[in-house]
């Protein structure tokens, strides 16, 4: 009864994801159509200045809020709640950019860049990038929300929590290495930034490394599985 539950709490998460990114990639469709901006690369990437800039950016910290809260919602204990959001997150960013691609015919290709984030500098990379990131997020929140019990906690080991912590920062300077180098050069330097070729050894280091605690629960489940 108890994985039932589980799995129809995991349906749910994904079902809400999914319509937030509908209403995401919606609004996100919106803006980007009136300031002439479907294709993000291009010169003056970040028309959007003002009061404008500063809801899109409120905007994006209040889809945070929102996917963190339906993983505090879904989750019994602090671990599958942060296990809930993960693929709260994983399943929104995904959706986001298939349903882009229904509506605007964008992205052309999952090598297409795009500036993924705005916090606290802008946030370039090809639409595949964070994609995988996504995945790990779902494959690694749906271990935790499915195979924790209060009798067997599941969670990764110290070792793979800071593997995946350096990699997560080294994925966010990979990310924001062009406006970082921008920065000296001021607000419109940076606002205006265009990447030119990015750092693929370096990011797949990370990704390996932000993959560690899912390694990590799978040989537990597995050596548990053997044990039994």
């Amino acid at each position: 009864m108890n994985r039932a539950m589980e799995v129809k709490r995991w349906a749910i998460v994904f079902v809400f994801a999914v319509a937030m990114a509908w209403v995401e990639a919606a609004t996100v469709f919106y803006l980007r159509t009136l300031v002439g901006r479907i294709e993000p690369y291009q010169p003056n990437p970040l028309p959007v200045q003002g009061r404008l800039g500063l809801i899109e950016i409120v905007r994006e910290a209040a889809t945070l809020i929102m996917l963190a809260g339906v993983g505090w919602l879904a989750g019994k204990n602090w671990r599958t709640r942060l296990g809930y959001g993960a693929i709260a997150f994983g399943v929104w960013d995904i959706s986001y950019y298939v349903f882009l691609k229904h509506m605007g015919g964008w992205p052309r290709s999952w090598l297409d860049w795009d500036i993924l984030f705005l916090i606290p500098l802008p946030w370039w990379g090809p639409v595949i990038a964070p994609l995988c990131i996504s995945l790990l997020l779902i494959l690694g929140g749906t271990i935790i929300s499915q195979f924790d019990a209060p009798d067997r906690p599941i969670w990764p080991g110290s070792l793979a929590l800071s593997l995946n912590l350096a990699g997560t920062v080294l994925s966010l300077f990979v990310f924001m290495a062009d406006a970082l180098a921008a920065v000296t050069r001021g607000p419109e330097a940076v606002r205006t930034v265009l990447p030119t070729e990015f750092n693929w050894p370096l990011f797949t280091l990370s990704l390996l490394m932000m993959s560690a605690p899912i390694l990590d629960l799978a040989r537990r489940l597995y050596a548990e599985l053997q044990n039994r």
